[in-house]
């Protein structure tokens, strides 16, 4: 089972889709307010305290000939209307899409600002999840207002092709025009990344203090900007939650997969250039059948231009080792995924919990890890057991695996590891800490995260300090320390410091180390690595 397809099959819209701030749009609407961009001008909605612009077109549409193609700059006359948000990805229409519209021109950026002045804020720029195949960024969790209010910074949130728009490798058929295809999605990541370089301080923000962070799938894209040489001097560190990216695809695992696109949309291997012209709609369907008869997805590519060595494995990249990372996961990852693909792992019986375990670590570890596990929390439900257990296995030992190799990697950029263990109350506290439960303390919206979290509390108000805290404070200055966390050390092989948000949170050395040795046996659920090893 590979941890790429598990983690991203079925979030089942714990991200909070349809979910609504009241008042929020009406205050936006106070007054309008324009800027004058690379681009050509915009027009954004100021009030409640913070000046909004939506759905700026970074990057020209990919329709036509732009399709599979590096993006190009936007230009437009007259004055851009940006109060709406702009097209997503073309994706199936799943809980991670958006609700609005889906088309090629979809390279869009929105922006929350204190203020249109030239004070230079921390810049904030966040990745949307999904994987590398679906997803918004204009989720009502990652509405950027309340972060932006909290930590005088500028927020902004990008849309940027997806699944086969923005991973389909062409190379080897279509010719050197077509010899980044693999990549262009992540290419649009490096569009925008420029943009913000180049237009960010009109908008209140310092071009050379960019953070860029990203959860699940948005994690995944941050690890990658760490590797690739596109993004060398685009950015002054980054966060990964819940989604370090240690592999990419190889030209054969690519290639393997644009086969059999080829063969579903009934195309002739030395026909490809026909991919050009195949409707929007019915490319998404083709793609949605290759994946399944593969068993994974379209996603970045070891292509020797965008990526040149494997990101994180065996070794870290030496050329970011300068910059800070900060890395971590929540407990029980998996009860999101893998409790909304089958309830009844809620209720799982005793004696269908070894074999539920084997599926993750094999029959003849299953005994040690239920063993090791269960020191760790006696009192825990077989269903805790299994789901800290999966969530161990994928994305804690990942997690690790990254650490681990910027330790190794040394610099001057140091490493920073969390992870949230707060139990949430909503639906009766049966998910524990589970995939996404980082989003509403992070972005600082509890109140739309209900779903997540349960309602406001004095708890959940905590959480939020202590989260939106540490993001602004490692933004501003690549050190998460703040008055809302205790003293919080660099991550490194000796102690291995780790920031447990909780209420009240705490620094641990090696947390759960039993538990962390224990995995070191086993290699990441990722790619092709079978051979590498977790250092113990």
């Amino acid at each position: 089972m590979a941890d790429g397809n598990l983690t991203r099959r079925t979030i089942l819209g714990a991200i909070g889709v349809g979910t609504a701030i009241p008042g929020l749009a009406a205050a936006r609407q106070a007054s309008a307010a324009t800027v004058e961009t690379t681009g050509g001008k915009v027009r954004g909605a100021e009030g409640d305290g913070i000046t909004v612009f939506k759905g700026i077109r970074y990057g020209e549409s990919t329709a036509g000939a732009g399709r599979f193609r590096p993006p190009t700059p936007a230009r437009w006359s007259g004055v851009f209307d940006a109060t709406q948000f702009g097209d997503q990805s073309p994706q199936m229409r799943t809980p991670l899409a958006d609700p609005g519209p889906m088309s090629e021109d979809c390279l869009r950026i929105n922006i929350w600002t204190p203020r249109l002045d030239t004070r230079r804020r921390p810049v904030m720029l966040w990745f949307h999840g999904g994987g590398f195949e679906a997803g918004s960024a204009s989720q009502p969790l990652y509405d950027g207002t309340n972060l932006a209010r909290r930590g005088d910074v500028v927020v902004a949130t990008i849309n940027h092709r997806l699944n086969v728009f923005g991973h389909c490798h062409l190379a080897d058929r279509l010719g050197a025009e077509y010899a980044t295809s693999g990549n262009v999605g992540f290419l649009d990541l490096v569009a925008a990344m420029r943009w913000v370089r180049d237009n960010i301080a009109r908008f209140g923000g310092d071009p050379g203090n960019v953070t860029i962070f990203g959860q699940s799938g948005g994690g995944r894209k941050v690890s990658l900007c760490y590797a690739s040489p596109a993004s060398d001097g685009l950015f002054a560190r980054g966060i990964v939650q819940s989604g370090s990216h240690l592999l990419v695809q190889t030209p054969a695992q690519a290639g393997q997969l644009v086969d059999l696109l080829l063969k579903e949309l009934e195309i002739a291997p030395d026909s490809a250039r026909r991919l050009l012209d195949v409707p929007v709609d019915a490319l998404v369907a083709a793609q949605s059948a290759a994946i399944r008869t593969a068993g994974y997805r379209f996603e970045p590519v070891l292509d020797g231009r965008v990526f040149t060595q494997q990101p994180f494995v065996p070794n870290a990249p030496l050329r970011s080792r300068a910059l800070p990372m900060m890395l971590g996961t929540t407990r029980t990852e998996l009860s999101n995924q893998l409790g909304s693909a089958d309830p009844r792992l809620f209720d799982l019986p005793a004696r269908a919990f070894p074999a539920a375990v084997a599926r993750f670590v094999g029959a003849e570890q299953a005994a040690e890890a239920i063993a090791v596990f269960r020191r760790s929390r006696p009192e825990a439900t077989p269903a805790e057991l299994f789901f800290t257990i999966a969530s161990a296995r994928g994305y804690n030992l990942d997690a690790t695996i990254m650490a681990e190799a910027r330790a190794r990697a040394g610099g001057a950029g140091k490493t920073w590891r969390y992870a949230l263990a707060w139990r949430s109350p909503a639906e009766d506290g049966r998910r524990i800490s589970q995939h996404t439960l980082d989003l509403p303390f992070m972005f600082d919206n509890v109140a739309a995260g209900a779903r997540l979290v349960g309602p406001p509390t004095d708890a959940t108000a905590a959480m939020a300090d202590q989260m939106a805290g540490s993001w602004i404070a490692f933004a501003r200055a690549g050190d998460p320390n703040n008055k809302n966390v205790p003293t919080w050390r660099p991550y490194d092989l000796d102690r291995r410091a780790t920031m447990i948000f909780d209420v009240p949170p705490r620094v641990v050395d090696d947390p759960w180390r039993e538990e962390r040795v224990f995995m070191a046996q086993f290699p990441t659920q990722q790619g092709t690595a079978g051979r590498y090893r977790s250092a113990s």
